[in-house]
C-alpha cells in the first residue's frame, strides 16, 4: 500500500510503500506536462500590484532583501511589488472515478471546490491530465469551504457517488445519476448538519462536533450498510480549577494593559497594506521594526493569561440506519 496526502500549501504528496509497511520519502505528484499538481495554486498577480503564491513557497532573507522561491522560480519581494504566500488546503481521495481500471484523483480545496484530476495512463503507470472542476445539478460542486471529498457507492447501485465534508462541519452527498463509466452528479443533499466551534470563554466543557469535516466511508459495524466517519476541528475548555478572585483581578488588569498594545498592533499592520503601504525598503524596515517592538511588549503579557480554550480534533461515527 502507498500513502497519498494533500497539504496546506496544496501540492499532493505520494509516499511509495515498501516492505514491512515502510514508506519512501515523499514526492510531489506531477501531471503529464511535468508540472507539479496544485489545483487552484500557482503564482497570481494581485489587483494592488503584489504577487500571491498559492503553494509551497520558500522564504529567504538576505542582505539584498527578501526572496521567495516557488518550484524553482525565485523572486524578490519589494515594497512596490510585495510577495505573499498562502495555501489551497488540498484534500485528496484516489479512486477509479470513470471505472477504467486505474486510480484518478478527487481533490478538494480551501474554496470549497472539488476537482477531478484524471489518470490518462494505467493502473501501474499513472499519467495525470488537466484538472476538471466537478459539476452537480448543472453547477460546480462547491461547499462552504475546505472541501474534503470521498467517493463511494453510497446508494449501492454499482457506481461511485461523491460525499464531501466542508468548512462549517456539514457533510454533503452528490448522487451519481449517470453510470460507473460516465458519472453525472445530482445536486447536493445534506447528510450531516454543520458543527459548532467557539473560541474564548464560550468554549464548551465537553466534546462536541466541530468544523472542517473530513470524511471516510466504511461499513463500520459490518451490517452491510455504509457508515460515515467524520473528522473535525473543535475547541474545548481546559480542565483546570476555576480561578480565585485574586487571579481574576490580575487577569483583568493584564487584559486592560493589552488593549492599547493590541490597538497599536492593528494600526501598524494596516500600514503594510493597500495604497498607503511603504514605498521603499527603508520605510518597510521601519514598519517591521515598529511591529516587532509592539509584539515584544504583548508577548509577556499574553503568556500570563490562562488559555481560554484548547484546539482538538475528534472522529465522529454516524451509523447508517
Amino acid at each position: 500500500m502507498d500513502l497519498l496526502s494533500g497539504s496546506w500549501p496544496g501540492e499532493i504528496f505520494l509516499f511509495q510503500g515498501g516492505s514491512d509497511r515502510s514508506f519512501a520519502a515523499p514526492e510531489m505528484l506531477k501531471d503529464k506536462t511535468g508540472e507539479i499538481i496544485n489545483v487552484g495554486g500557482g503564482i497570481q498577480e494581485q489587483p494592488d500590484g503584489g504577487i500571491l503564491i498559492r503553494g509551497k513557497a520558500e522564504w529567504e532573507s538576505t542582505d539584498e532583501g527578501t526572496f521567495v522561491t516557488y518550484h524553482g522560480k525565485r523572486m524578490k519581494s519589494t515594497p512596490d511589488k510585495p510577495v505573499s504566500s498562502t495555501g489551497t488546503a488540498s484534500t485528496v481521495h484516489p479512486t477509479d472515478w470513470d471505472a477504467d481500471g486505474d486510480l484518478d484523483l478527487i481533490v478538494g480545496n480551501t474554496q470549497g471546490e472539488v476537482w477531478l484530476v484524471p489518470n490518462e495512463g494505467t493502473a501501474t503507470s499513472y499519467t495525470f491530465g488537466k484538472e476538471q472542476q466537478l459539476q452537480a445539478g448543472g453547477q460546480p460542486v462547491r461547499v462552504d469551504g475546505r472541501a474534503g471529498p470521498y467517493a463511494a457507492d453510497w446508494d449501492g447501485d454499482g457506481d461511485l457517488d461523491l460525499i464531501v465534508g466542508s468548512e462549517n462541519g456539514s457533510v454533503w452527498l452528490y448522487s451519481n445519476t449517470g453510470s460507473a463509466k460516465s458519472p453525472a452528479l445530482a445536486a447536493g443533499v445534506q447528510l450531516v448538519p454543520q458543527g459548532q466551534i467557539e473560541y474564548g470563554p464560550q468554549a464548551p466543557k465537553e466534546p462536541r462536533r466541530g468544523i472542517r469535516s473530513k470524511v471516510c466511508v466504511a461499513d463500520w459495524n459490518g451490517d452491510g450498510r455504509l457508515d460515515l466517519l467524520v473528522g473535525d476541528v473543535a475547541t474545548l475548555k481546559p480542565d483546570r480549577p476555576d480561578p480565585t478572585p485574586e487571579e481574576l483581578a490580575k487577569y483583568d488588569q493584564i487584559r486592560k494593559d493589552l488593549e492599547p498594545l493590541e490597538k497599536q498592533f492593528s494600526e501598524v499592520v494596516q500600514k503594510l497594506r493597500g495604497e498607503q503601504r511603504p514605498k521603499t525598503e527603508e520605510e518597510q524596515k521601519q514598519v517591521y521594526d515598529e511591529l516587532r517592538k509592539v509584539q515584544e511588549q504583548m508577548s509577556p503579557l499574553r503568556e500570563q493569561l490562562p488559555r481560554e480554550y484548547e484546539m482538538h480534533g475528534w472522529v465522529w461515527l454516524f451509523l447508517r440506519k
